[in-house]
């Protein structure tokens, strides 16, 4: 009996709103912890996932609805800020290589 009153009282506390919190607190973590960018956006629709779940679950739907078209067009544009990071990265590296070797 206690078996069975122990499974209930768990079971009660997986439901959507705490599922998505600890999706949302595991993305976050992912994000500070990471230390790649490529990882970083990962993680970060990890946590965009929690967001909209956690949006589903207080039952505003439209804001779901729009939170979730928006999610992936702020992905993209941060996958390709990261691109021109890196590539701005790389120009400098490679200048800063060039001036050095005219210098030595």
């Amino acid at each position: 009996m206690k078996g069975e009153n122990l499974m209930s009282s768990i079971l009660d506390l997986i439901t959507i709103t705490n599922v998505s919190a600890v999706v949302l607190i595991i993305g976050t973590i992912g994000v500070i912890a990471l230390p790649k960018p490529i990882d970083k956006v990962i993680m970060l629709s990890i946590v965009q996932g929690g967001f909209v779940a956690t949006i589903v679950a207080a039952k505003y739907l439209d804001v779901s609805m729009a939170a979730a078209i928006f999610d992936p067009i702020a992905t993209v544009i941060f996958l390709i800020a990261i691109i021109k990071l890196n590539e701005i990265r790389e120009k400098k590296q490679k200048e800063k290589s060039e001036e050095e070797g005219i210098l030595a």
